[in-house]
C-alpha cells in the first residue's frame, strides 16, 4: 500500500495536516474529497494542484469523490476574495457542472475498485429548510469559531454578507453528510479552505463523535510574485476553447527554471526517482530547458491529447 502523505510531502504538497492522517491512510484504504464550486465552464490551471492530489490518492490505493458545489456555488467561497461574489443562476451553475465533470474523466478512473465518483451537494441541501439547518446543525458551531477562521476574519473590516459567512457551516456540513453517508474520513483542499475543512470535523466530533481527517496543499506561488495560472490574457483553462493547446504548452515551457523544480514534482506524475534525474540533468544543462518541455509535453498531452500535443 503506496504512502499518500508520504507521496505528497517529498513533493512539496502538504501545507496542513490533522493528526493521525498519516498513520490511519497507511493502515486504511479510504474514500476522500475535494470540494470544486462551478462558478465557470471549465477548470483552469489553479485546479490542477487539487485535481493531481485526487490523482496522487487514487493511485495509493484510495476512492476520491469529487464534489461539485451546485448549493455552495450559489453563495459563494468568501476564503481568499475581497468582496462578494456575484450570484449565478441554477441554469448556469448546472451547464457549468456537466462541462466541469467531462474534464475529470481525463484525469481518474471512474472504474475499477476505487472508482473515482462526482456528487453534487445540491442533492442534499435542495430539501433542507432553514430552520432545519439551524436546529439540526447551527446550534453546534459557535460564532466566536467561525469569526476566528481567516475567511472571515480578512472580510470583518471590509464587510461579509450573513450569506458568505454562512458558506464554512455548509461546507462543514457537506463533510459531515459525506462522512455519515458515504463513508468519507478525509477532506482535502488547498490551505485556503483549512477552517472550512476543520468546521466539518467539528461537526463530526460533536454531532457523531467519529473521527475524520484533513490534508491541505500549499497555494500556488510563482518565483516572480506573480499569480501562478495567470497570464496577461487572464486564466489558463482547461478547456481548448477557452485557452487554445498551443497557448496552454506555452504557459508551460516558458516557466523560470526555480519554478520549473517546483512545479515537475507537483503537476509531474513521474516517480520521485526519474524527477530526480531529471533536475540533476537540468541543472547540469540549464540552457536546454528540460524540466520546462519534460512538463511542458506531459500535461498537454494528458489536457489536450498527443495529437494536441504535435
Amino acid at each position: 500500500m503506496k504512502n499518500f502523505v508520504e507521496e505528497l510531502r517529498w513533493r512539496g504538497m502538504i501545507h496542513d495536516i490533522t493528526p493521525n492522517t498519516e498513520e490511519y491512510l497507511s493502515k486504511n484504504f479510504s474514500s476522500g474529497y475535494i470540494g470544486f464550486d462551478p462558478t465557470a465552464n471549465s477548470l483552469h490551471i489553479g485546479n490542477l494542484v487539487q485535481i493531481m492530489t485526487l490523482v496522487h490518492f487514487q493511485k495509493c490505493g484510495h476512492s476520491p469523490i469529487i464534489l461539485i458545489g451546485g448549493a455552495t456555488g450559489m453563495i459563494g467561497d468568501p476564503s481568499g476574495k475581497s468582496k462578494e461574489r456575484k450570484f449565478l443562476d441554477i441554469k448556469t451553475i448546472k451547464e457549468n457542472q456537466k462541462k466541469i465533470q467531462i474534464q475529470f474523466e481525463k484525469f481518474l478512473n471512474f472504474s475499477g475498485k476505487n472508482a473515482a465518483s462526482i456528487v453534487n451537494n445540491h442533492s442534499w441541501f435542495k430539501d433542507f429548510d432553514l430552520l432545519k439547518f439551524l436546529r439540526e446543525i447551527g446550534k453546534y458551531i459557535s460564532i466566536n469559531y467561525m469569526i476566528a477562521k481567516d475567511s472571515v476574519k480578512n472580510r470583518l473590516e471590509t464587510g461579509i454578507s450573513f450569506t458568505e459567512f454562512s458558506y464554512q457551516l455548509i461546507q462543514g456540513y457537506d463533510f459531515y453528510w459525506l462522512w455519515k453517508n458515504k463513508n468519507v474520513k478525509i477532506q482535502l483542499g488547498g490551505s485556503d479552505q483549512w477552517g472550512n475543512i476543520l468546521t466539518g470535523n467539528e461537526l463530526i466530533r460533536k454531532i457523531e463523535k467519529g473521527d475524520s481527517y484533513a490534508l491541505t496543499t500549499p497555494l500556488i506561488t510563482k518565483s516572480d510574485g506573480g499569480k501562478f495560472g495567470k497570464t496577461e490574457d487572464g486564466n489558463v483553462w482547461l478547456d481548448s476553447q477557452k485557452t487554445s493547446p498551443y497557448k496552454f504548452y506555452q504557459f508551460w515551457i516558458n516557466i523560470s527554471d526555480i519554478d520549473a523544480i517546483k512545479f515537475i514534482k507537483i503537476f509531474s506524475l513521474k516517480s520521485k526517482s526519474k524527477i530526480d534525474n531529471l533536475i540533476k540533468s537540468h541543472e547540469k544543462e540549464s540552457h536546454l530547458r528540460l524540466l520546462q518541455n519534460s512538463l511542458a509535453d506531459e500535461i498537454t498531452t494528458l489536457v489536450h491529447g498527443k495529437s494536441n500535443l504535435e
